[in-house]
């Protein structure tokens, strides 16, 4: 491919010595001429230019112009700029090499020094070129290799979510939907997208401490007994217990790899863990004191954990349970409704009024009854 070259100058006998002095390189160079400064720009606004040679002195815009435009412009940022000029003057030397000039070349020039400036000039192009060429690869590779790594932590979480259903098979997906509802809420809640990513991904995993209550308490059809009921409470306190708790031994095993590490893996220096473990302690608080495990109120519960509050309990509502047939979603409404201040945060609440149409919406098209992904496993 032929390297472009574009040549600036208001003194058309100037481009004409360029142009008989580069007359034997036109196999291998393709040159483009200008007489002002806006040709010039419209010309590296339609074309891919590898240098651009521009006297400095024009009458109106001058060459510093169009160095000053051409450096501000993403597009033509990085094309190596050569000043042609007659004056010998040091300060203009200097300000153009400052303002970003890769080379000067002067009036009247020696063809042999021409032709050798922009060889060099097109060598840069080309080094330029592979680099950025290099950046965008890595840039796409650690991107497919960032979003490979999302959906496998995604995975791993959604599997993890399910430990606390899979002996009861009417709640699957509850964590997903838990999620998904909690996102829809704290994005209505103008929460930032930082906060919003976290919190849908540390959500599936609220009840996650069910997976250390007994089956017999979690499939029971009837009224719980008192003893009953303070065991199934006990799920937050070992969901946070299991989300929270330092891991011993995360140093030999990083050591054993070839790889030191310093210190024992703490999750509190994990901001996706550190949430997580809060929603599963303080998801059944109540915004009035009354709630569980610690009978924290207000803004003693973390925001997170009260937007997944509300979430939790519309889902449980509408979909069946071994203690409770599925009310609809009119219904469902009504019940959080009448508990706003006393269960569930106002300012949550409105949150969740704000999107139930995208809600019932979303649970209407992917789990819905007749969705076999919400069915009971035949035996």
């Amino acid at each position: 491919m032929k390297a472009k070259l574009l040549f600036v100058d208001d003194e058309e006998n100037i481009l004409q010595s360029l142009k008989r002095a580069l007359f034997q390189q036109r196999q291998i160079w393709e040159l483009s001429f200008a007489n002002c400064v806006d040709s010039a720009v419209k010309k590296c606004q339609t074309e891919n230019f590898d240098v651009i040679i521009s006297d400095i002195s024009m009458p109106g815009k001058d060459g510093f112009d169009l160095l000053r435009k051409l450096h501000n412009d993403n597009k033509t940022k990085d094309i190596p700029f050569i000043v042609l000029t007659g004056k010998s003057d040091i300060e203009i030397k200097k300000r153009a090499l400052l303002m970003g000039a890769t080379d000067i070349l002067h009036k009247p020039f020696d063809n042999l020094e021409l032709m050798a400036r922009l060889q060099n000039s097109i060598r840069l192009k080309s080094h330029i070129d592979k680099i950025v060429k290099n950046a965008c690869n890595l840039e796409k590779a650690v991107k497919e290799k960032t979003e490979e790594l999302s959906k496998s932590h995604l995975d791993m979480i959604l599997r993890l979510s399910n430990l606390s259903e899979i002996r009861d098979r009417t709640m699957g997906n509850h964590g997903v939907r838990v999620a998904c509802y909690a996102r829809l809420i704290a994005e209505n809640l103008g929460l930032s997208q930082n906060f919003i990513e976290k919190l849908f991904l540390s959500s599936p995993l609220h009840d996650i401490g069910k997976t250390f209550i007994p089956e017999k308490i979690l499939k029971k059809t009837g009224v719980l007994s008192f003893e009953e009921w303070e065991g199934l409470r006990e799920h937050c306190i070992l969901g946070h217990q299991i989300l929270n708790k330092k891991i011993d031994g995360i140093s030999a095993f990083f050591s054993f790899k070839g790889t030191r590490y310093q210190n024992d893996y703490d999750p509190n220096l994990n901001p996706f863990l550190k949430i997580a473990s809060e929603i599963a302690l303080n998801h059944h608080e109540w915004w009035n004191g009354k709630g569980y495990p610690n009978k924290k109120m207000g803004d003693e519960i973390p925001l997170e954990a009260r937007i997944v509050s509300i979430a939790d309990c519309y889902d449980e509502l509408t979909f069946d349970q071994p203690y409770q047939p599925a009310i609809n979603d009119t219904e469902a409404l009504k019940l959080i409704r009448e508990n706003i201040g006393t269960q569930f945060d106002p300012e949550v609440s409105i949150g969740f009024e704000k999107g139930i149409k995208k809600i019932t919406s979303f649970k209407s098209q992917f789990f819905s009854k007749e969705n076999s992904i919400n069915q009971p496993c035949e035996k």
